[in-house]
C-alpha cells in the first residue's frame, strides 16, 4: 500500500531545514498542529500524516491486531519515513504518539537525529510508587463509559484534556476531533493508549530527547514527566508555561519555541 495515501503524507516548509516529523495523539488527527506548523515551517522540512484510523487515513488499512499495540503505530512511522527517504529524523510526538517515537527510535535510532516527547506518559495508570496519574479503576471505568457511548465520553472528556475552561473554544475543537473520529478505531486506540505500559522502553532510548511537558495536566502530570526525563539518559526536562494536555493549541508559540530552541539552537 502506498504509505503517503496510507497516512495521508503532507509535507511542507523549507526543504533544507531539519526534518520535522510531527505525531498527533488519540482521537486526534495532523490538524492540531496547525497553531504551531507555520513558525516550524519556516526553519524546517515539516511532515505531517495522519494515524491509520484517524484523520483522512485510508480507513481500509486499519487492522485491528496490528493497531492493538503501539508497535503497530512505530513500524508505520518507520515506513512513511523509508517511504519518504527521510534521515536525521527528529519525531515530535505528541500524548500517545511520544511513547510510539520510542518505539520507533528503538527498533532504528540511526534513522532518527532527535526526539521531541509533547506531554509524554509511559504508563497511564499508578503502579506501585509509580504514579501514572490514573488508577487502575478510572481507567476502566474510562474505557467502559467510552464503549457505552462514544459520543457523549467525547463530550465529557474532550475538555477535561485540552483544560483551559476559559477557552471553552478549545474544548470543542477537541470534541469535534474525537466525535469525527470512528469509534470502533477509537476503542480499540483507547484501550491500546491507556492500558500501555512502556516504562522499561526508556531506558533504551539513545537518540537526544527533549520532555515537554506542561505545568498543568491532568492526563500527564509533571510527575510522569519527571519520571520520563529521569529514565530516558541525557534528555532534557522543559517546562512549559501552559495548562492542559494539548499546548501545541493551548499554547503554539511557546511550544513551537521550545521544539526550535532544541532542534536549531534558536526560537
Amino acid at each position: 500500500m502506498d504509505v503517503r495515501r496510507r497516512n495521508n503524507v503532507v509535507v511542507t516548509g523549507v526543504d533544507d531545514g531539519p526534518v520535522l516529523v510531527l505525531a498527533h495523539g488519540f482521537g486526534c488527527d495532523q490538524n492540531l498542529w496547525r497553531a504551531v506548523v507555520p513558525a516550524l515551517a519556516a526553519r524546517c522540512r515539516v511532515v505531517l500524516f495522519d494515524h491509520v484510523g484517524a484523520g483522512q487515513s485510508d480507513r481500509s488499512a486499519w487492522d485491528e491486531r496490528r493497531y492493538s499495540t503501539l508497535g503497530g503505530y512505530a513500524r508505520d512511522v518507520l515506513e512513511l519515513c523509508h517511504e519518504l527517504d527521510l534521515a536525521d529524523v527528529v519525531f515530535v510526538g505528541h500524548s500517545v504518539s511520544a511513547m510510539i517515537g520510542v518505539l520507533a527510535a528503538n527498533a532504528e535510532p540511526a534513522l532518527f537525529a532527535k526526539l521531541v516527547l509533547l506531554t509524554p506518559s509511559p504508563r497511564y495508570v499508578d503502579d506501585g510508587d509509580y504514579r501514572g496519574g490514573f488508577s487502575a479503576e478510572d481507567i476502566e471505568e474510562l474505557l467502559d463509559s467510552l464503549d457505552s457511548n462514544y459520543l457523549g465520553w467525547s463530550a465529557t472528556m474532550a475538555p477535561v484534556i485540552m483544560g483551559n475552561p476559559d477557552r471553552p473554544e478549545l474544548g470543542e475543537e477537541l470534541t469535534n476531533s474525537f466525535c469525527s473520529t470512528d469509534p470502533d478505531v477509537a476503542r480499540v486506540f483507547a484501550r491500546t493508549t491507556f492500558l500501555s505500559d512502556n516504562r522499561a522502553d526508556l531506558a533504551e532510548v539513545s537518540v537526544p530527547t527533549l520532555v515537554l511537558e506542561c505545568a498543568q495536566d491532568v492526563i500527564a502530570p509533571r510527575e510522569v514527566g519527571a519520571y520520563v526525563h529521569a529514565r530516558i539518559p541525557g534528555s532534557t526536562l522543559v517546562t512549559l508555561d501552559a495548562t492542559g494536555h494539548c499546548p501545541q493549541l493551548s499554547a503554539p508559540g511557546a511550544t513551537a519555541a521550545a521544539i526550535l530552541e532544541y532542534v536549531t539552537g534558536s526560537s
